[in-house]
């Protein structure tokens, strides 16, 4: 991607893309995300809910394991898109797994439907993260 504001459009379009194939038949709360990688690589994923609440997976975490499980371990930057309209922010779930794996500069973008993105910086979110 060339600039910020060019794989901000692409993420926020691939995270809404993404959204479009959420399993949520019990919230009906569909939500997509989509993480750019230090290697520049693109990978999306939505939420995936199941009747044990507690096996719901969270888009940003789908599209985070994807890049992982492909080897690429420095996220750059995440959007994250709702149904709803309105920014999104991640669960404190997310939140961590994110601060795992976002470069120190790393971006979360909160899509919001015909209207400006929300962009904040990881420590924004997660300013005392969890570290081992």
């Amino acid at each position: 991607m060339q600039n910020n504001e060019q794989y901000i459009k692409e993420l926020v379009m691939r995270a809404s893309s993404a959204m479009k194939r959420a399993y949520a038949p019990y919230s009906h709360f569909c939500v997509g995300a989509a993480v750019l990688t230090e290697k520049g690589n693109i990978y999306s994923g939505c939420n995936i809910e199941n009747a044990s609440f507690g096996a719901t997976n969270c888009a940003e975490r789908t599209a985070i394991f994807k890049a992982v499980s492909e080897g690429e371990t420095v996220i750059k930057a995440v959007a994250i898109v709702s149904g709803n309209g309105k920014p999104t922010p991640p669960c404190g779930i997310c939140r961590q797994v994110m601060s795992e794996f976002m470069a120190e500069d790393g971006l979360v973008i909160l899509g919001i439907k015909d209207a400006e993105a929300k962009i904040y910086m990881l420590n924004e979110l997660l300013p005392e993260r969890f570290i081992y």
